[in-house]
């Protein structure tokens, strides 16, 4: 399964009961919308640590990491590059 659509079962069963993956589009605002209000803003970031091994630092929590579907994947992508990065030049180093 993807990170899209493991993000979106998340977010549907959290927040939005009676929303399908269709209709809950990638770059659909969740912030602005109401959809996800500051509580719910630490939940998503409680689940992305836990589901995906993630730490999430004080410096990632800028609303725009979470603001969609597609921001929470081009974060999860993001921080997964900078871990494996790091790694690598832990081991090389």
């Amino acid at each position: 399964m993807s990170n899209i659509a493991r993000i979106k079962r998340f977010l549907i069963e959290e927040f939005l009961p009676d929303v399908t993956p269709d209709q809950l589009a990638d770059d659909h605002d969740l912030l602005s919308d109401g959809v996800i209000d500051s509580l719910g803003v630490l939940k998503l970031i409680a689940w992305v640590e836990d589901h995906f091994a993630l730490p999430v630092d004080d410096t990632d929590l800028d609303p725009n990491n979470f603001r969609s579907v597609a921001a929470i994947d081009a974060f999860i992508t993001e921080r997964r590059t900078a871990a494996t990065a790091a790694a690598g030049a832990s081991v090389g180093g």
